[in-house]
This record gives structure tokens, C-alpha cells and sequence, in this order.
């Protein structure tokens, strides 16, 4: 399994800077794929369940020849009509191998999504760094989807 402690970081890259976000992206692209196998490859709704977890849903929203948008959220039990946080949107470009959280899920239910701290490259840091600790999270909970199920 390719770790993202192999992401090369330029030594002029700083936490908050566009070039370490540009490596929090491909951190964000290696650990979904610890999570759900080839990216490429997913497809409508996939359920990760493990014993010690709640369950964890993946929806793919949207495909593209070169990138998918899906939505990753918690399903806490009841009905799914309004998802429980963490809730987010997530973009792959599958040609430049990053994964980018776009936003969380508009309140009016799934398959839309908008920012909510902004667009700029503060907010971008911060959606994404929750990202990449979620992500090493469910992992660590024994979350699989698909392929990469063990």
C-alpha cells in the first residue's frame, strides 16, 4: 500500500501555503484510496460497516473522464433524508491524483454541496485537513469500501 509519508514536500512548503495544501490534496487522494481501493472505479452508493463503528456512506454525486465528485458522511442511524456531520463533498482529479474537500452538504439534502468558510486558501486548508484526519480515522476503525475491503 503506498503510504502518503512518501508525498515529496518541498522544502519551501508550509503549513497554510498553496504548495502544502497542493501535498495535503495528494494525502487526501492516497488515504481515500486506502478507504475504497481504485478510485476510478467507484460507483452509486457504497456502505462501510465495521463492528466497533457506526456506518460510513460514500455516494458518488458526479463522474467526469477525469474527476468524481462524491459525498462521504456518517449515516448515525434514522431516516437519511438530512445526513449527519461530519457531512462532506469531495472532488477527484484522477489524472493529477488529488482528492480536494469542496464543501459540506447543503442542508436541503444530499447531491449539493457548498463551502462553508469560504473559498479562499484558509478555508481550503481547513476543510482539507479535516479531511485527511477523517479519512486516517475511518481507516484506522477498520472502514472499507469495495475493493479495498479486506
Amino acid at each position: 500500500m503506498l503510504g502518503d509519508q512518501l508525498c515529496a514536500v518541498s522544502w519551501r512548503a508550509r503549513p497554510g501555503s498553496f504548495v502544502g495544501l497542493m501535498t495535503l490534496y495528494e494525502s487526501n487522494f492516497i488515504r481515500l484510496g486506502w478507504l475504497a481501493g481504485d478510485l476510478r472505479a467507484l460507483n452509486g452508493s457504497l456502505h462501510s460497516r465495521p463492528v466497533a463503528d457506526c456506518e460510513l456512506r460514500l455516494d458518488v454525486l458526479e463522474r467526469g473522464p477525469y474527476t468524481t465528485m462524491l459525498q462521504l458522511t456518517y449515516a448515525f442511524g434514522g431516516g437519511d433524508e438530512f445526513p449527519d456531520a461530519p457531512d462532506l463533498a469531495v472532488r477527484i482529479y484522477h489524472d493529477a491524483r488529488v482528492a480536494e474537500a469542496h464543501g459540506v452538504a447543503a442542508s436541503a439534502g444530499r447531491g449539493t454541496s457548498r463551502p462553508v468558510d469560504g473559498d479562499g486558501l484558509d478555508a481550503r486548508w481547513s476543510r482539507n485537513v479535516m479531511l485527511n484526519k477523517w479519512l486516517e480515522y475511518c481507516v484506522d476503525r477498520g472502514h472499507r469500501f469495495g475493493a479495498a475491503a479486506p
